[in-house]
C-alpha cells in the first residue's frame, strides 16, 4: 500500500468551509480512482495546517492518478482557502494496525 501526504495551510477562518468541502468534493471523487483505498484528514484549527492523508494499493495508482489531471483538479477546487502552496509527499505504507 501506498500513501499520498498533502500538507497545506488554510485560513483560520475558512477551516469549517474547508472541511466540509473537503467530504463533499474530494472523498466521493476519490471513491471513483483506480487502486483507492481510503483517506484521512487532520486538521488543527489554532495554526490552519491540514494534512491530507489518501491511501493507494500501490505507488502507480497514486502517480497514474496525478498524471490524470485529477490531483491537480482536487487541490485547484481549494485555492481560495490556502494561504501557501500544498506540500504532497509520497511513502510507502510499511505498518498498518
Amino acid at each position: 500500500m501506498f500513501a499520498r501526504i498533502t500538507i497545506v495551510q488554510v485560513e483560520i477562518d475558512k477551516m469549517n468551509g474547508f472541511i466540509k468541502s473537503y467530504g463533499r468534493l474530494v472523498v466521493p471523487a476519490a471513491k471513483c480512482q483506480k487502486g483507492y483505498k481510503g483517506d484521512l484528514l487532520l486538521t488543527d484549527p489554532k495554526t490552519g495546517k491540514g494534512i491530507s492523508i489518501t491511501f493507494w494499493e500501490s505507488e502507480r495508482d497514486a502517480n497514474e492518478n496525478e498524471i490524470s489531471g485529477y490531483y491537480q483538479q482536487q487541490v485547484g477546487r481549494f485555492k481560495d482557502y490556502f494561504t501557501k502552496p500544498p506540500v504532497r509527499e509520497g511513502y510507502e505504507v510499511s505498518l498498518q494496525v
